[in-house]
């Protein structure tokens, strides 16, 4: 019997985290979530490109955090434009990724943590 609640409890979890887009794909509202829910590689830059927003959102100061919510804002309208375009979508989440990772790499220098 524990053997199959542990079973049962292993397919829960697999089947739970195969699309875990930063926001609700039971709720996708436009081409561009659906298409980011459907295409794995476009999911997992988002959860990444999100985690790593709302950890530097978190450490910079008030003024660079106002500047990186500005930016955001204008990287979902840019994003929004590709729709279900796989390819552009890649493209604009690997743009965001490389800057935030400039901001993480400014946070790292100015350590120690």
């Amino acid at each position: 019997m524990k053997f199959y609640l542990y079973i049962v409890c292993v397919f829960t979890c697999i089947s739970s985290v195969t699309h875990a887009a930063s926001f609700n794909c039971d709720k996708a509202q436009t081409k561009t979530e659906s298409a980011v829910c459907e295409h794995r590689n476009l999911n997992d830059a988002d959860v990444k490109m999100a985690t790593t927003y709302n950890i530097i959102r978190k450490l910079v100061p008030m003024g660079t955090r106002g500047v990186i919510q500005d930016q955001q804002v204008k990287w979902l309208q840019l994003r929004d434009q590709c729709q279900d375009n796989a390819s552009c979508l890649a493209d604009v989440y690997k743009m965001r990724q490389q800057k935030l990772d400039i901001y993480m790499n400014r946070v790292y220098q100015q350590g120690p943590f």
